[in-house]
């Protein structure tokens, strides 16, 4: 049968329709399906971003919480390094560090050092934790942060603040009135260390942002002077109001040694630091989630490790030596090897994250001669400094901000590097804003002190009686003697302890413990001899 011309023509206009439907149905599939591609592909991207943010913060709060513990080390290494009779008062104040510290911070401090936008001087939003977004869902408000963006970066700065004020219980032990800290522990935390910080880590503080003309930037990356020279320098004016300790210097200008009443006890405390300290800088890295950031972190732990570990060996050495020099009894101190360790970790703040580990060896030999001539200058001048606090945290402090434009790798930024390894003018003009930056910390924080310790002096209320200081803070302060007499021989109490140790021009003091008359040791415990021979 044969199709004539119009049957032809409508069999092709119903192929050609029926090909043009497939054709629009194909292309409208196309469609779907790239959009739903499109869909998924935004989905993880947002997916990733949440991942990212949330390992980021556990990064934080993980690193953060081994930051305060650092509080437990600071407080046994005081504790350690202070007679028996005021061990209440030392570790009482490392206590009140955080709690104080984290309601100041809470309320002022975080404000002052990273409320955006700030000027260039100091923060002025986030006040008790305000302009943050209730929820959990991105906002497009502005100065309004979300959750992910606030309470992991407050609680590690937080840590940071405390660590700055416990710096300055060491050098201020056994003679200070405990108000007068805790006022103390209020401005550092919500104040001075806040405008520090401020300047030299908020994005909008005047070190970090200098005029453009200069093209330099304040390089701190953990907190060399941002921390510890704040905190060093703090103690330092505190222990000049104070005065020394009650028979620490005589009056024909010789030196009277006032041990600690534990060495062990203080050395579980530098353990403690140690391993803090590797938090306290690899996790002043901020994130995990970046490329390269497990690798710089890395870094940063190792030369924490290596600058510590050079510090410890150079200032043990140098201890050793210079008594042999001087013609005095010469041993290989164990204290003073721990703080010349913790100096050497102090100094790596400010650039663990950009040397080479020969590097960080280097500058911690020169950490170690630096805490050793801090802590011969401390005595010289007649300051009493029962931690050697300043010798480690302000002597510390300087060798790493100034050192580290010296051996940085990158610098600045790539290209520029440090004075050895790019030799850029750059390189030097960064060396002389740090050297800037670390004495305007200084002069902001010691202008401060001066005023708050000197207004305390006069007022009367900085140091305790003499009295109260022969007999001891713990009992009279706190009512709680860390080593009470009742608790080794309840029946025989005082009296035994006087027979026992043939003494007898010792003070009886309210707490049951005995002491000499002069009031700067303490008897061992009263079963001590029978468990020593056992």
């Amino acid at each position: 049968m044969k199709m004539d011309a119009l049957g032809r023509l409508t069999l092709f206009s119903s192929a050609g329709a029926s090909f043009l439907c497939k054709f629009e149905i194909v292309g409208r599939c196309s469609e779907i399906r790239m959009e739903n591609l499109t869909e998924k592909v935004e989905k993880l991207i947002l997916d990733e971003r949440r991942l990212a943010s949330n390992v980021d913060q556990f990064f934080l709060i993980v690193c953060g919480m081994f930051v305060l513990f650092m509080q437990a080390g600071f407080a046994f290494l005081e504790a350690g390094s202070v007679r028996s009779k005021n061990t209440t008062n030392i570790i009482m104040k490392n206590v009140l560090d955080v709690f104080i510290g984290a309601i100041s911070y809470y309320a002022v401090g975080y404000a002052f050092a990273y409320g955006e936008s700030g000027n260039p001087f100091i923060g002025h939003v986030h006040f008790f934790a305000t302009n943050v977004k209730q929820g959990f869902n991105a906002t497009l408000e502005p100065h309004v942060l979300t959750p992910d963006e606030f309470y992991a970066t407050w609680f590690f700065q937080f840590v940071f603040a405390a660590t700055a004020s416990t710096i300055v219980s060491g050098a201020m032990a056994e003679r200070t009135e405990f108000t007068t800290y805790m006022v103390y522990c209020i401005f550092l935390t919500g104040f001075v260390y806040p405008i520090v910080s401020h300047w030299g880590w908020s994005e909008s503080g005047w070190l970090v942002n200098p005029p453009e003309v200069l093209q330099v930037q304040f390089r701190d990356f953990a907190g060399s002077a941002i921390v510890h020279i704040t905190g060093g320098t703090a103690a330092l004016i505190g222990a000049i109001f104070l005065g020394p300790r009650i028979g620490r210097f005589n009056r024909d200008g010789t030196i009277n040694d006032i041990p600690g009443h534990s060495v062990t006890v203080a050395a579980l405390g530098a353990f403690i630091l140690f391993v803090g300290f590797l938090a306290f800088n690899g996790g002043s890295q901020l994130s995990i989630s970046g490329e390269g950031d497990g690798a710089t972190v890395a870094l940063a732990i190792m030369n924490t490790v290596l600058g510590g570990s050079a510090s410890a060996i150079t200032t043990m050495l140098l201890y050793k030596v210079t008594d042999v020099i001087r013609g005095n009894d010469h041993y290989w101190s164990l204290i003073v090897t721990m703080n010349g360790a913790l100096a050497g970790m102090v100094s790596m703040c400010a650039s663990c994250n950009d040397l080479y580990p020969w590097a960080a060896v280097v500058i911690g030999v020169v950490a170690g001669c630096a805490f050793i001539s801090w802590h011969y200058f401390i005595i010289a001048v007649r300051i009493d400094d029962p931690l050697d606090a300043v010798a480690v945290h302000l002597g510390g402090g300087l060798c790493g901000i100034l050192l580290g434009p010296i051996f940085a790798i990158n610098g600045l930024r790539e290209g520029v590097g440090g004075i050895i390894y790019g030799g850029h003018y750059l390189a030097f003009q960064n060396f002389g804003w740090n050297l800037l930056g670390a004495l305007a910390i200084m002069a902001w924080t010691g202008t401060i002190s001066t005023i708050l310790f000197g207004t305390m002096k006069l007022l009367g209320i900085l140091r305790v009686s003499e009295e109260v200081e022969k007999r001891g803070l713990d009992k009279i302060k706190h009512g709680e003697p860390a080593y009470p007499v009742k608790g080794y021989h309840e029946a025989e109490g005082p009296a035994y302890l006087k027979e026992r140790n043939g003494c007898h021009n010792c003070i009886e003091m309210e707490n049951g413990q005995v002491s000499s008359s002069n009031g700067l040791e303490d008897p061992p415990p009263p079963e001590f001899e029978e468990k020593s021979s056992l």
